[in-house]
């Protein structure tokens, strides 16, 4: 080997510098764009010095004086448990016309198939201007884009799974003489059973954060009584409302927890 070959740099290095130099540039545009300054935080920190002032302590006589934020946290916690009932029962139907196992129908399968696909490109953000539009501002707004984002991110997730379930004990009752129906109802649901439940208590635990969002936009729920602290610069009570979201969100991850490892399994969670 010649010393000029021992000196260049080989192909692979020149094309991961590339590949660096591409982001580095892609990044520092970015920053110039969105004029983004990790300096200005610090040289403007006497207004996050004042806010935090105006936020402490918090004011938690929001719960006795206001019943309305109590109501408000049941009304997040309400429409979150319906869309995720809702959206589950509808992702489920859809996944078992959309399963190459359980729909024969080649037409019926891709239909399913491009709902769900579209159901899970549309932004959340689009989904509740949509129905502020179609039914106003409410937590009706709220539980419907719900249904709909359950549909469409754990749809897909669920055909998948009802497509891995072990083929040997439907061939079998098939082999008998049973119709495709009785495969569904003694083979494939039993098995995806658990790990459906499972799941869609995980559904549950998104949907709780993304009910708080969606208050924000018209969807109800504490996250309109966050928005309304909010508004009329009641920073005190936002620092409340958010210390109530925070320890209702931790409550419920951890029941959900507690429930998917009693469903699945001890071990299987970890």
């Amino acid at each position: 080997m010649s010393t000029a070959e021992l000196t260049l740099p080989s192909k692979k290095y020149r094309q991961k510098m590339t590949v660096f130099s591409i982001v580095v540039v892609a990044v520092a545009l970015a920053c110039i764009y969105t004029n983004f300054n990790p300096l200005g935080i610090f040289m403007e920190f006497h207004y996050v010095r004042d806010l935090v002032g105006e936020m402490t302590p918090p004011n938690y006589h929001v719960l006795s004086d206001n019943s309305s934020t109590a109501m408000a946290i049941l009304q997040t916690l309400s429409l979150a448990f319906l869309g995720t009932l809702y959206g589950g029962v509808i992702a489920v139907v859809v996944a078992f016309l959309a399963a190459s196992n359980t729909m024969p129908f080649r037409a019926i399968r891709l239909t399913a198939r491009f709902v769900l696909s579209f159901l899970r490109v549309i932004p959340i953000l689009v989904v509740i201007l949509i129905f502020v539009i179609a039914v106003g501002p409410s937590t009706f707004a709220g539980m419907l884009t719900l249904v709909i984002v359950t549909v469409g991110n754990f749809g897909k997730l669920f055909t998948e799974m009802i497509e891995n379930v072990d083929n040997p004990p439907a061939e079998a009752i098939f082999s008998v003489g049973a119709s495709r129906m009785q495969v569904i109802r003694y083979s494939i649901i039993p098995q995806i059973l658990p790990t459906l439940i499972a799941n869609l208590l995980f559904a549950f635990d998104v949907n709780i954060r993304a009910a708080i969002g969606l208050g924000i936009f018209g969807g109800g729920g504490i996250g309109f009584q966050l928005q309304l602290a909010k508004s009329v610069l009641h920073y005190k009570d936002v620092t409340a409302i958010v210390s109530l979201i925070i320890i209702m969100v931790i409550v419920v991850e951890k029941i959900s927890d507690y429930l998917r490892r009693k469903i699945l399994g001890e071990g299987k969670l970890r």
